[in-house]
């Protein structure tokens, strides 16, 4: 019998979520997990310096969170709205699907007023989910000036659990710095432990650095709800990886070296465009491959997480990556030891 939903449910403690990422970004906790030997270390995350050798590959997300947050209101009513963009469908209509706040007010037809000027307005076209919709967006201006407004008007999309007001840093701080292609509504949190002192570290200890772009959905958080994990969807994710990504990697596989991929999202991105003979191919597209136990990885050997939210599709895959007992085993120390969990707690790395 497989694993089920059930086997992924833990007790989380409340004071275990970060609402503030560590004071410098690799200065956060790092547990390393050896699947070889089956131990359990406690370091911090720059230390991970020590577990890699020349040419070994650091594989990054380079996907850059975009400012998907806009308060809008209601024509007539007035009622404030939260819109969340979740991707564009087109760019010459300016079609957008997203996310409505409270929905049950917001039907077909309505119209949303945003910014003081009301010089930006949405009309609302079909219901996709019950708190999806599709909008139009309506805006005196060429294509760069109206995504400049919806920048101008945006606020960095926090994490719902992080229950205090967004804040100014953490527009920078819920970004990698190797942040390039505009397009997630969410951070590669992993990639968000990184320094440019740490990379500029392993840069000088000859590892090699290969990026790839997955555009994080909200899908990637959406709670698995049915106990037989073969019967969950993922949303559907895009996903860009160019030659010189797939040169490097499999470079490193044809020597045995490490491939590290940070982050699920990487891993996410690397497991849908493998060969037959187990290497890399390019990619453009969108994937919705869900990754559970048991499965067998063709690319990464080695990858740096976070803590994830129980029964989420995030745990099924590290438990997948790194066996189910011994992950168990790791999430129970993680909270007698208070690591801190989610997108801006400590991370992990499984070798």
């Amino acid at each position: 019998m497989g694993m089920k939903l059930s086997h992924f449910n833990f007790d989380l403690p409340k004071e275990l979520l970060a609402e503030y990422p560590a004071e410098n970004r690799d200065e956060a906790r790092l547990m390393v997990l050896n699947r070889k030997t089956q131990t359990i270390e406690h370091k911090l995350f720059k230390d991970l310096i020590d577990y890699f050798e020349p040419n070994d590959v650091m594989v990054l997300n380079n996907t850059k969170v975009f400012p998907a947050r806009l308060y809008g209101n209601k024509e007539k009513t007035g009622a404030r709205i939260e819109v969340f963009l979740l991707r564009e469908l087109n760019s010459e209509t300016r079609l957008w699907d997203v996310l409505v706040d409270p929905a049950r007010k917001i039907r077909i037809g309505n119209k949303l007023y945003f910014g003081d000027d009301e010089s930006l307005v949405a009309e609302v076209i079909d219901n996709t989910t019950s708190r999806g919709r599709t909008l139009r967006f309506l805006y005196d201006g060429s294509y760069q000036e109206f995504r400049n407004k919806l920048t101008e008007l945006g606020e960095t999309p926090l994490p719902k659990y992080i229950k205090r007001d967004v804040e100014p840093e953490d527009a920078e701080r819920y970004q990698t710095i190797f942040a390039k292609n505009e397009g997630a509504v969410a951070a590669p949190t992993a990639g968000l432990h990184f320094s440019k002192h740490l990379l500029k570290r392993l840069e000088i200890k000859g590892l090699n650095f290969a990026e790839v772009t997955l555009h994080v959905g909200l899908g990637t958080f959406s709670p698995v709800e049915v106990e037989d994990l073969s019967k969950h969807k993922m949303d559907s994710e895009e996903a860009y990886i160019d030659s010189s990504a797939t040169t490097t990697i499999n470079k490193a596989i044809g020597e045995n070296r490490k491939v590290c991929a940070v982050g699920t999202t990487v891993m996410r991105a690397l497991e849908s465009s493998v060969s037959s003979n187990k290497t890399l191919n390019e990619f453009s597209g969108w994937t919705n491959k869900f990754i559970f136990p048991p499965y067998d990885f063709s690319i990464a050997n080695c990858m740096i997480t976070n803590f994830h939210t129980p029964k989420s599709t995030l745990m099924m895959m590290v438990s997948a990556f790194a066996g189910h007992d011994f992950m168990k085993e790791a999430y129970e120390q993680a909270v007698k030891e208070k690591y801190k969990f989610y997108s801006y707690g400590d991370a992990m790395l499984i070798i």
